[in-house]
């Protein structure tokens, strides 16, 4: 009897992905149909992903699955799926999205922005310090 997989992202029709290269980078969409072993046409009707043929090593696959969303199906009819899901939720709620909205506004900051967060970095471990050191 064969062992189950372990493997659980599969590029399959109705799988969400975040696109890594182009105009969209940064953004999920839906594999409506698999092209070929390099490419799958993607749709994000809710996210402003034009459709449009994708090779698969710009895109990373997530957990997220829209179920039972028909092949080659429409933008209308994936923006209807997408949102009756609540993938745009999810994904919002997920850590992985989190930390690349944390990473984007660290990047976003300038000079001085960074210096404050040094201080208060610092102001923080000061105070656990102090508490550590009292009850100790």
């Amino acid at each position: 009897m064969p062992e189950p997989s372990t493997f659980k992202k599969f590029v399959e029709v109705g799988r969400v992905v975040l696109v890594n290269q182009g105009p969209s980078e940064g953004k999920i969409a839906v594999i409506v149909e698999i092209i070929d072993h390099n490419r799958a046409i993607i749709d994000g009707p809710s996210t402003g992903v034009p459709r449009q043929p994708y090779a698969y090593r710009y895109v990373t696959l997530t957990p997220f699955v829209v179920p039972s969303l028909p092949r080659a199906a429409g933008s209308g009819v994936v923006k209807k799926y997408f949102d009756k899901s609540g993938i745009a939720e999810k994904w919002a709620a997920s850590s992985w999205a989190k930390r690349r909205e944390a990473l984007q506004k660290r990047r976003a900051l300038n000079d001085f922005e960074r210096f404050e967060i040094l201080l208060l970095k610092k102001q923080r471990r000061d105070t656990v310090r102090k508490s550590l050191k009292k009850s100790a």
